[in-house]
């Protein structure tokens, strides 16, 4: 399972880098074009879902990597039983917002998909594609805090500390 749940990390992390990578496609074909008098519709669009793809499936792997920007402060100033409990704490509620953040996400998708939503950019593109990515990477999320609510209640080891000692 170990395997399967950071195999799945890593593929939402080259995900959100290709996203990366179209965006800066995407503005040098804009800055390009216009030096050179010609304009590709709804480039603009597809930047914007680009980067929002990006932040919402970089999300997961950033989390697992400790890289999320948190505040220890209170937790590094407690004892160990009481950190724990509160670091036990903080990733329930951590879940249950991600958690609801993905309900809506995907009902967002399946909205847009029924009533066939389109950008009101010139690419007209069914809105459902690009908020699949916000849905994808926000389940991913939420399925990362999970394992790490499980590991942490499991092991006992509050990973936040150990890496910030």
């Amino acid at each position: 399972m170990r395997k399967f749940l950071d195999g799945l990390y890593n593929v939402a992390a080259y995900a959100a880098a290709l996203f990366m990578v179209s965006i800066l496609v995407c503005v040098l074909l804009l800055i390009v074009g216009r030096q050179l008098g010609w304009y590709i519709p709804g480039l603009n669009a597809y930047a914007g879902y680009s980067m929002a793809a990006a932040s919402f499936l970089a999300l997961a792997h950033t989390f697992k990597q400790n890289e999320h920007i948190r505040v220890t402060l209170v937790l590094n100033a407690l004892p160990s039983t009481p950190r724990h409990i509160l670091n036990l704490l903080s990733l329930v509620i951590a879940l249950g917002l991600s958690a609801t953040v993905a309900y809506y996400s995907v009902n967002l998708v399946l909205e847009s998909y029924a009533f066939n939503d389109l950008s009101v950019e010139e690419d007209a593109t069914p809105l459902w594609i690009p908020q699949l990515a916000m849905a994808v990477g926000s389940i991913i999320f939420a399925i990362a805090l999970l394992d790490e609510l499980v590991r942490t209640w499991v092991t006992k080891e509050d990973i936040i500390i150990s890496n910030a000692e």
